[in-house]
């Protein structure tokens, strides 16, 4: 049998994988490794995130390009996080050879147009519906110019995705985004393919924990504006624990929390001690405002944690419904914390955990079903 190739643009380094589209990424990249796939692996890379050695352990060959910053791209037609994507040298090596080519997210579609890929097999992988993700993040963040740089990308994203029609194959994370993009693209090939993630097995422990977690990267206005909501509706006065975990908590949400004695925060944790918590809280809650993509830190939660309450923005489409106490405002989810502190997490809820995790969202499973999709085999 000849080796299988695969061409993966990715939109910033998936090393160390500690946030949501990375995620997907890294260990999409392990995954197919494992089984046999060849993969060329193409990284956007910027101030912030670091080369890794680590990838070379799962790709033949990584290739890292610049992120072209600042109002060269800003000025553009495309939406900045295209525009600021691109590299003649990136075009000169997806043309070396005939391979497969996988562009992860909108953000790394600046050359699916592109008329020196005509003919290829061409893979679209779907992480949001971006511009309704970017109205939503106009919405919540309070600062003006921010706020109008949301809106201007929303609408330029909106106009931008027409450009998927090109894609040979558009691979969405949850069933509403499926909808989604089928009823856009009616005469396109999309498939629901869920993320990957770093859980092969249930990790849950059965009893009681003495805290309620919420864990994300907290510098996104997304999640700050969920944490601000639950510290100030739904824990204020409460003589139950939060703890917030995640990347770079901002100064408002720090001087927010120090106002509740039942409420602490714990700033960049590292990958051990954020599964560590989760692990170990008896209730995990995750709140969002905006129900696109599907949210990784859902999947961890249900991997390794005991309860988790959520909204039903949270799960759009993904079919873990049945997995979740579901709450939609403060008053409805005080009462399902206070019900949920005096349960015993038992190992019937770890067997119902596994009879749905290992079907939808194996690893395993899902990396033969990519590469059915894109080599036919």
């Amino acid at each position: 049998m000849p080796d299988k190739h695969l061409h993966i643009v990715a939109f910033d380094i998936p090393y160390p994988p500690n946030y949501g589209g990375v995620i997907d990424v890294f260990y999409k990249l392990k995954a197919l490794h494992k089984k046999g796939i060849k993969i060329i692996l193409h990284c956007y890379e910027y101030p912030g995130r670091d080369r890794s050695d680590k990838l070379n352990e799962f790709c033949e060959e990584v290739y890292y390009y610049p992120r072209i910053l600042g109002i060269r791209s800003a000025l553009s037609f495309k939406p900045y996080i295209v525009a600021s994507r691109r590299s003649e040298t990136l075009i000169k090596n997806l043309t070396n050879d005939n391979y497969p080519i996988l562009f992860e997210g909108l953000h790394s579609c600046y050359y699916l147009d592109d008329k020196r890929l005509k003919g290829r097999f061409l893979v679209y992988r779907e992480s949001n519906i971006e511009h309704r993700y970017y109205f939503s993040l106009a919405r919540v963040d309070k600062n003006l110019f921010k706020k109008i740089y949301f809106m201007i990308a929303s609408i330029k994203l909106r106009i931008y995705q027409r450009v998927l029609k090109h894609a040979s194959l558009m691979l969405a994370v949850s069933e509403k985004d499926t909808n989604y993009l089928q009823g856009h693209f009616p005469g396109g090939n999309v498939v629901y393919l869920p993320s990957f993630h770093a859980n092969d097995s249930i990790n849950s422990m059965t009893g009681m924990g003495d805290y309620a977690l919420y864990n994300g990267n907290i510098e996104v206005p997304e999640n700050a504006h969920a944490v601000k909501y639950l510290i100030e509706q739904v824990f204020a006065g409460s003589k139950l624990p939060l703890v917030i975990a995640g990347m770079n908590p901002p100064k408002h949400i720090l001087k927010i929390a120090e106002h509740h004695s039942n409420v602490s925060v714990i700033a960049n944790p590292s990958d051990e001690k954020m599964f560590d918590l989760i692990k170990h809280a008896h209730v995990n809650i995750l709140v969002t405002f905006q129900a696109t993509g599907l949210k990784l830190k859902l999947l961890n939660t249900l991997y390794r944690g005991r309860f988790c309450l959520v909204n039903d923005k949270m799960l759009n489409g993904t079919g873990l419904d049945e997995l979740c106490e579901i709450a939609n405002d403060p008053s409805e989810q005080k009462k399902i914390l206070n019900m949920l502190f005096e349960k015993e997490y038992k190992t019937e809820n770890i067997n119902k955990r596994k009879e749905v995790l290992n079907i939808r969202y194996s690893n395993d499973h899902n990396a033969n079903k990519l590469i059915g999709l894109v080599f036919g085999t």
